[in-house]
C-alpha cells in the first residue's frame, strides 16, 4: 500500500484509539495489521504530520509565487498606472521572489518555482523599460533579449536548471532568427 495512505490510515487508527471511538483492542490488532508487525511510535505521526503541513505551505508559496506573473503582466500592459509606479510594482515583486529563492534555498525545498517567476519578472520588466525608452530602435529590444538569455544560461548553470539553460539557447536561437528576418 502507498505510504502516505498508511500514514494516514495509521493516523486515523491512533486518533480512535485515543477518544476511545473503538476498544483499545481493535486498535492495537489493526496498528499491528497496517505498520505489518513494526510498532509505530505515536511520537514518529505528528513528524510525518509537520512534513505534510511543510508541503502544504511549500504549494501554497509556490502557488503565490506564480500569481506574481500574471500580476506583473497585467500592471504593465493592461492598466494605465504610469510608468514609474509600474516599474515599481514589478520591482516589488522581484525582491519578494528574490527572497524567496534565498528562503528556499535555506530551507532545502525546490527553489524552481522562484528562480522561474523572478527570470518572468525582468524578462517584462527589461522588455517594458525598453519599449517605453527606446519605441523606435528595435536594436535595444534584440539587445535586452539577448542579456536575458545569458541571465537565463547563468541561473541554469547555477541553480542546476537544465530548462534555463534551454530557454537561453532557444531565445538566443530566436534572437538570431529575428535578426535575419529583419534585415531581409
Amino acid at each position: 500500500m502507498e505510504d502516505n495512505r498508511k500514514t494516514v490510515i495509521i493516523q486515523e487508527i491512533l486518533y480512535w484509539k485515543q477518544n476511545k471511538m473503538l476498544p483499545e483492542h481493535y486498535c492495537d490488532y489493526l496498528l499491528t495489521l497496517y505498520t505489518e508487525g513494526n510498532r509505530i511510535e505515536e511520537e514518529e505521526l505528528p513528524k510525518q504530520k509537520e512534513k505534510q503541513k511543510q508541503k502544504q505551505k511549500h504549494y501554497i508559496s509556490s502557488a503565490i509565487f506564480l500569481l506574481f506573473i500574471p500580476i506583473t503582466v497585467g500592471f504593465l500592459y493592461f492598466t494605465e498606472l504610469s510608468f514609474i509606479l509600474q516599474m515599481a510594482i514589478s520591482l516589488i515583486f522581484l525582491i519578494i521572489s528574490a527572497a524567496g529563492i534565498y528562503y528556499y534555498q535555506v530551507k532545502g525545498l525546490g527553489n524552481d518555482i522562484p528562480v522561474t517567476v523572478a527570470a518572468f519578472i525582468v524578462l517584462l520588466f527589461s522588455v517594458k523599460a525598453v519599449l517605453e525608452y527606446f519605441p523606435e530602435q528595435i536594436i535595444f529590444l534584440y539587445i535586452i533579449l539577448a542579456i536575458n538569455c545569458i541571465i537565463w544560461f547563468w541561473v541554469g548553470r547555477k541553480f542546476k536548471l537544465i530548462y534555463f539553460s534551454i530557454s537561453s539557447y532557444i531565445g538566443f536561437l530566436m534572437i538570431v532568427l529575428l535578426v535575419f528576418m529583419s534585415f531581409r
